[in-house]
């Protein structure tokens, strides 16, 4: 286990240098007024979960530690937005549209609405 936090760390701290440095490259950019850098990392984040997780399911190594240290760790730790893409698209696989809409809309709403709490809680405080 602790074996394995490691790996997810190491994993996590590449993705977070990655994210960081995609950020100040990007920095500054807009497109019709939303961060080029954020939907940037968020959609290369997704496109590289999926070239890893299809690699890793063809070696058969979904379940070996570079699993982990690659998706949980790198990925993760590049955007999470990644891991709740491929957690909807395991839902919308196996069929389960109604959950699939909940997770989907109650992460993003759900997500903006408790930012925008948490936000106004600090600024009363």
């Amino acid at each position: 286990m602790i074996q394995n936090l490691l790996l997810v760390g190491c994993g996590s701290f590449v993705g977070g240098a990655l994210r960081y440095l995609c950020g100040q490259l990007l920095a500054g950019h807009t497109l019709m007024h939303f961060a080029i850098g954020t939907m940037s990392v968020n959609l290369a984040g997704c496109f590289l979960f999926g070239l890893i997780y299809g690699l890793l399911e063809r070696f058969g190594a979904l379940q070996s530690q570079w699993a982990l240290v690659l998706t949980v760790g790198l990925c993760g730790g590049f955007t999470t937005f990644s891991t709740f893409s491929s957690e909807a698209l395991n839902l919308l696989r196996s069929g389960a549209i109604a959950p699939l809409l909940a997770y989907v809309l109650t992460s993003v709403v759900g997500g903006i609405l408790l930012l925008y709490a948490g936000r106004q809680i600090t600024t009363t405080l």
